[in-house]
């Protein structure tokens, strides 16, 4: 029977019952640091396991409630799937239940469950219910449903599961998208195992063996063995709790915080250009964060279970209201791996306050590309459109122009086939076009080829006698408007398949032939009856082409194949070369082997052709030589 996983967050105030709950629940002590028993508070992340009818196999994150802890109840909270909001009875709704709140909503929890904790100690359940329902009016949870519980009398436990169970069956599963990603929340070594980390993987699987990498430190190592709930597993997928077993790193060079994922999935980046988005919630204000955000504030990050110093600058604003969006860009105090779509939190430096939260657009941002029109314009499709691969696509292609198949988007929370799906759709109506293992924006790459067209066809009126234009100069030419280096390759093999063809270091039309302009016809004449006069014994190159003209028409013949280049001083007519190469295998077929003056002798010509035309042939592979002799080679 398919086993369907899930992970769940507490959330809620201090000391409103979130541990005892999870405990009442699961029959797991969730506190398990000695402070936490001492002072009977949750400090930091506990994790328990509870097995729903159904076949639910939920994970369980009980975070802190108390103010100074909110930062490792953010790291517990990035890849939930359900929030089991906690509210007590007898105490209501307090600061930190409404923080929990819109950090949940920041992140994008849209399911919940509402537990009504110490409803023995409640005076009157129905006016406490009605309050509680109206803080959750306009939030992701208004229609959460609410179950009064006591852990005391053990009232609404079952009917609390029996909740949850209803309620997941209404969301949606974890997403595979072939992309996993650990983020990691305990790091610990264990003795005659080594080096253990554990999170809530999301994104795609991992199994006993793999390569993986730790972000962003860039370490390689592998997976050695892999847990779920303390049961050894072959394979862990999205949503479950995992612990891998990393042998080849020492505890000391991992921690919460890094990421755990595959070699070819990118690296972290210092800047991450992002839509900022703050809770005009009335409660903001009662906790401090009402306060304008200012252009360039030094504020902290909070996204997977990392949390990082970042000063955040606006794109078109100079400050931030409660209830107000904005474009953004945060440069980071130390790199990041995420990836776009990846939600995050943002906090005050001194850690007392949530300001607000938002969604990486770009996870490798650059702040001098940050203010351009094209970011701009990439950042605005993508803040419309968080969640659609076709627009994140689009705005690629068009920010970019051309970029390799296999980079498109790789930094993202889109599959391969939903990234496929969204080419298919640009490419028909035009937006996108294929070029080998390269994709680009339909319109600007039309325009880049247009323009190598018209410049091969310009070189082709200005210079007749040319074989093409350089690829060189077309690169040169084309330098700006191409999207990098190998571009330029994508580029030509477009051309190739449009009518033109490549001729050593030239590009051609086809159909072009080369011919002498008129001024040099005179001049290629005089060359070719100097070759001629006599094949196997041609003046100097200084002698055939003692003036400009007649280097040019050379050039022309050297470059059509009419004639041929032996060494520096010696020019042959293609001819004449045909006929010696033919002279020379003829005698070492006969002869076995020849030396310089023998080869001579047999052609009628002068050492001072015969070397460079032995020299040549040994280049090309017709004859090889050993010593003084030379050999037909095999």
């Amino acid at each position: 029977m398919t086993q369907n996983h899930f992970i769940i967050a507490t959330a809620g105030h201090v000391d409103h019952g979130k541990s005892a709950l999870v405990k009442a629940l699961t029959g797991t002590d969730p506190d398990r640091l000695p402070e936490e028993k001492a002072r009977g508070i949750t400090i930091d992340l506990g994790f328990a396991h509870l097995e729903l009818p159904s076949t639910f196999q939920l994970g369980i994150i009980d975070v802190p409630g108390h103010e100074d802890f909110v930062k490792n109840m953010v790291a517990g909270v990035g890849s939930v799937d359900l929030a089991l909001f906690v509210v007590a009875a007898d105490d209501g709704w307090m600061p930190q239940t409404e923080e929990h709140l819109q950090i949940l909503s920041y992140l994008d929890v849209s399911h919940a469950v509402v537990a009504l904790t110490k409803i023995d100690l409640a005076e009157d359940e129905e006016a406490v219910k009605a309050q509680l329902r109206k803080q959750l009016t306009v939030s992701p949870f208004a229609e959460a449903p609410i179950v009064p519980t006591s852990v005391v009398t053990g009232r609404g436990l079952d009917e609390l599961k029996t909740t949850l169970a209803l309620v997941l069956s209404d969301t949606p599963p974890p997403r595979e998208i072939g992309k996993p990603r650990l983020p990691v929340d305990r790091a610990f070594t264990l003795r005659g195992i080594g080096t253990v980390v554990t999170g809530t993987l999301t994104g795609g699987t991992l199994h006993r063996g793999q390569a993986v990498v730790v972000q962003p430190s860039g370490q390689s190592t592998r997976v050695r063995s892999l847990q779920n709930h303390n049961r050894d597993v072959e394979v862990s997928g999205p949503g479950m709790r995992t612990a891998l077993n990393l042998p080849d790193l020492d505890a000391d060079s991992v921690q919460r915080g890094d990421m755990i994922t595959l070699p070819e999935r990118g690296g972290p980046s210092k800047a991450m250009d992002v839509v900022f988005e703050r809770s005009s919630r009335p409660m903001a204000s009662q906790t401090g964060a009402a306060r304008l955000l200012k252009d360039g504030t030094l504020v902290r990050i909070h996204i997977g279970s990392t949390n990082v110093p970042a000063h955040v600058f606006f794109l078109q604003t100079r400050q931030l209201r409660a209830g107000e969006r904005a474009l953004a860009e945060l440069r980071l105090a130390f790199p990041v791996f995420a990836f776009a779509g990846d939600r995050f939190i943002v906090r005050d430096w001194s850690e007392q306050t949530t300001l607000g939260g938002g969604v990486v657009l770009d996870p490798d941002a650059c702040s001098k590309r940050f203010r351009t029109e094209p970011q701009r314009q990439l950042l605005e499709r993508r803040a419309q459109s968080p969640k659609d691969a076709t627009a994140f696509v689009q705005s690629q292609l068009e920010r970019d122009g051309a970029v390799p198949g296999s980079a498109l988007l790789v930094k993202s929370r889109f599959s391969a086939a939903e990234i496929s799906r969204a080419l298919a759709l640009l490419a028909a109506e035009g937006k996108a076009i294929a070029i080998g293992q390269w994709v680009a924006d339909g319109e600007k790459w039309r325009t880049l080829r247009q323009a190598a067209m018209d410049a091969i066809d310009a070189e082709h009126r200005a210079h007749p006698e040319h074989p093409g234009l350089p690829l060189s100069e077309l690169r040169t030419a084309l330098e700006k408007s191409l999207p990098d280096a190998d571009g330029f390759d994508a580029l030509i093999a477009d051309l190739c398949a449009q009518g033109f063809s490549q001729a050593g270091a030239a590009i051609r039309r086809t159909t072009h032939r080369p011919a002498l302009p008129p001024h040099l016809q005179a001049a290629a004449a005089g060359i070719r009856a100097a070759l001629s006069a006599k094949p196997l014994e041609p003046p100097s190159r200084k002698e055939l082409a003692p003036d400009s003209l007649r280097q040019q028409a050379l050039r022309f013949l050297l470059e059509s194949g009419e004639a041929i280049e032996l060494g520096d001083e010696v020019v042959m007519s293609t001819d004449a070369f045909v006929r010696a190469t033919g002279t020379v295998k003829l005698f070492l077929r006969e002869h076995g082997s020849a030396t310089a003056s023998e080869l001579r002798q047999a052609l009628g010509t002068s050492r001072r052709i015969v070397i460079p035309l032995l020299e040549r042939l040994d280049k090309d592979g017709v004859t090889s030589r050993a010593g003084d002799e030379r050999f037909l080679k095999k």
